[in-house]
């Protein structure tokens, strides 16, 4: 991991060309806003304080649907990867700008990938029982998509394409055909083809249905968001970039629907070809509709407080992932309890709400200092 400092020098050109792009940060930053939210452990206490009704069944939306159906929850790591993409196509439009030899760009995504796969299986590798490998984490998989996609990068779009297909196929014909006794059953938990992997990987099977190999279709997230960014580098108009994203979201959002509806459920934990197709698409509409409303109508009112996230998202990330839930959000929680928790009425539940946003505030205020002394953590 590197530390970059910017302060008394001039920002590099690739930070400059995210600054330009606010969208792209604010999208990153909001991401990552809901992911300090939910890391507080604020949305498991609005569910608990309401346990039925309109705003129970609103605050579902902030959790991972149980198996066959699509919540706003699960668009989240599609988004992720998805603004990974783009970004990465950015950082190789300005390194390419820069002259910089392929060979060079290729040890740098390396490198970067190498250290996201640590990251991801640090994040829970360390367990009450002892340590544990386990290659669930969002940081694993983007380090193998984030490789993939920068191999094909510059194929011409139909290209590009063609492989979004394959690897879709590929997702299918693994489920569906591999026909392994006990995990023959494509989209059932606990018995598809994914969980035979996790078995030879890891000799563990995740009690929530993820799998590990959801790095093979996720990959077309990340591929998607760095087409999105060609799209959003060319010299086209404005109006151009914003249908050909627009309509690219349409198309994948259909496409999913009518799988779901006719072969292939919308499936968020085992990552089916539905489902990438349904989320890639919600994606491509969300940064058609961020870029027309930031970049172009230039609204840049209340985007500073998710831009100052965004700059440093990787570092908040793996606070909150590591240091907030083994250490410091226990600690804020028994200083909030110790404080007010003797006034009389108080719930438990209304406890832990005050706490989160105690967390929340104090991280966000930790990304807002780096922000301010232009340090800004990369990999």
């Amino acid at each position: 991991m590197t530390l970059v400092s910017t302060e008394n020098l001039s920002i590099d050109t690739s930070l400059q060309e995210r600054q330009r792009l606010l969208s792209l940060d604010f999208m990153r930053g909001f991401i990552m806003v809901l992911l300090m939210l939910e890391g507080s452990r604020l949305f498991d206490h609005l569910l608990e304080w309401q346990s039925e009704g309109l705003f129970h069944n609103f605050m579902l939306q902030f959790t991972h649907h149980p198996w066959h159906g699509l919540r706003f929850w699960d668009l989240i790591q599609p988004g992720f990867m998805f603004i990974a993409g783009t970004a990465l196509a950015f950082s190789i439009d300005a390194q390419q700008r820069k002259r910089i030899k392929w060979k060079s760009s290729f040890y740098k995504v390396v490198k970067r990938s190498g250290w996201l796969f640590f990251w991801g299986v640090l994040d829970y590798a360390v367990r009450p029982s002892g340590l544990s490998f386990e290659l669930w984490d969002v940081l694993t998989q983007l380090s193998f998509t984030t490789i993939v996609t920068f191999l094909v990068i510059q194929w011409p779009v139909m290209y590009q394409l063609a492989l979004s297909a394959a690897i879709l196929l590929l997702t299918e014909f693994l489920y569906r055909f591999t026909n392994i006794p006990g995990f023959d059953q494509p989209f059932t938990d606990q018995h598809n083809f994914g969980n035979y992997v996790d078995l030879l990987l890891m000799n563990k099977i995740n009690t929530g249905g993820w799998v590990a190999i959801n790095c093979i279709p996720t990959t077309v997230h990340t591929l998607w968001g760095a087409m999105a960014g060609r799209v959003l580098l060319s010299t086209e108009s404005d109006h151009t970039k914003i249908k050909k994203i627009l309509a690219g979201g349409v198309i994948a959002l259909c496409i999913g629907i009518l799988l779901d509806y006719t072969t292939t459920p919308v499936i968020k934990r085992i990552a089916t070809s539905s489902f990438v197709c349904v989320s890639g698409g919600y994606c491509l509409i969300g940064l058609a509709f961020l870029y027309w409303w930031i970049d172009i109508l230039k609204h840049r009112r209340f985007i500073s407080f998710f831009l100052i996230v965004g700059m440093n998202s990787l570092f908040i990330y793996l606070f909150f992932e590591i240091v907030g839930s083994r250490w410091f959000n226990g600690y804020i929680e028994a200083i909030v309890e110790g404080l007010i928790g003797h006034i009389s009425g108080i719930t438990s539940v209304f406890l832990g709400i005050i706490a989160s946003i105690v967390i929340f505030l104090l991280e966000w205020k930790m990304c807002q200092f780096l922000y301010r002394k232009h340090i800004f953590f990369k990999i």
